[in-house]
């Protein structure tokens, strides 16, 4: 029924349906960010919203980077039950610092390794499982 809606849709615990209208440029640092882990040569794979099983109801990370451990524990189901490793939000003028920490928080107690941040493509914040990170420790840009 909103397979065709032109934005992502999240679940609070509660069944809470929260919808976010993607813009442009949104899609654009997406676009980035997806090609950047990929050229990397980690190995795993690049998922652009990576839906994920949390706490607080399915959340729906803007880029997420998925390790070939990953990929062969869990393939490409929908949710995932557990994070990603990397799980990168893209920070919309609709969200605050504090919705974003809840959210990298929820995205660690299911198993994330790092989330970031993005505010710019020159200006990321990365959090690790115990805090800020001067850099990612995954990928070292």
């Amino acid at each position: 029924m909103f397979a065709d809606l032109p934005f992502k849709i999240e679940l609070t615990k509660f069944g809470k349906l929260l919808m976010t209208p993607a813009s442009n440029e949104h899609g654009r640092i997406q676009s980035h960010l997806s090609a950047m882990l990929l050229q990397q040569k980690k190995g795993g794979d690049v998922v652009a919203e990576c839906s994920i099983a949390t706490a607080d109801g399915i959340k729906v990370a803007d880029v997420a980077w998925l390790s070939e451990e990953f990929v062969t524990r869990h393939g490409f189901i929908t949710p995932y039950p557990k994070a990603p490793e990397v799980c990168i939000e893209i920070l919309s003028p609709s969200n605050s610092m504090a919705e974003m920490k809840e959210k990298a928080k929820l995205y660690f107690d299911s198993g994330a390794l790092e989330v970031w941040i993005v505010h710019r493509l020159d200006q990321i914040s990365f959090l690790g499982v115990d805090g800020d990170l001067v850099k990612s420790v995954l990928f070292p840009l």
